[in-house]
């Protein structure tokens, strides 16, 4: 019976911060959604901070589920490394609890969000770098520091979609792949 109250209480302090936030989410509105005394949480949880953070946990654990099943074996690492980046950001704009998270972020800052969304951007820079210690290992690309590619690659795959689209109009997923491989892979030398 606990592993179901606390499933409940998972969903429903992930539910209470989508729609309201980190900071306006209490304890008391986590209880009466998942139906359950606030004691009962506290069974499970010291306080918002550990509950928040499991939740952003599993939500990592889910976004770096869904760049893994955008990697098709039949393409070339170039290929599936923008595949795993559109899906990465696509994840980042499509979750409700991501989006309000970067919102919070940007029109608050609370400390605990900014921590979190640290946390989640340090998890994607992992997962690319990773990928990119492969490709390394496999001869794919060059060898270079895994860490700062990926960290500059996010930065840039950001840029492109979340800042260009604020003064231009949006790139589709071909013209990224194609700028992509012009600036990073092939550089535009001569």
């Amino acid at each position: 019976m606990s592993v179901n109250r606390k499933k409940l209480i998972i969903e429903a302090a992930t539910k209470s911060f989508s729609l309201f936030g980190y900071k306006a989410t209490t304890m008391d509105q986590v209880a009466k959604i998942a139906n359950v005394g606030k004691g009962t949480i506290y069974t499970f949880y010291a306080n918002k901070e550990e509950l928040f953070k499991e939740i952003v946990d599993n939500m990592i654990v889910e976004m770096e589920q869904e760049a893994d099943d955008a990697i098709n074996p039949e393409l070339t690492f170039t290929e599936n490394l923008h595949l795993t980046l559109y899906r990465l950001l696509e994840f980042r704009r499509e979750h409700q609890l991501m989006i309000k998270l970067f919102q919070e972020e940007q029109e608050i800052r609370t400390p605990a969000v900014l921590e979190m969304v640290e946390e989640i951007e340090n998890a994607i820079i992992s997962f690319i770098a990773q990928k990119i210690k492969i490709a390394i290992q496999k001869k794919y690309i060059k060898d270079c520091d895994p860490e700062l590619t990926a960290f500059l690659l996010l930065k840039m795959y950001i840029t492109l979609i979340v800042d260009w689209e604020r003064i231009r109009k949006p790139l589709n997923k071909e013209e990224i792949a194609e700028l992509f491989d012009l600036y990073l892979f092939k550089g535009l030398s001569l």
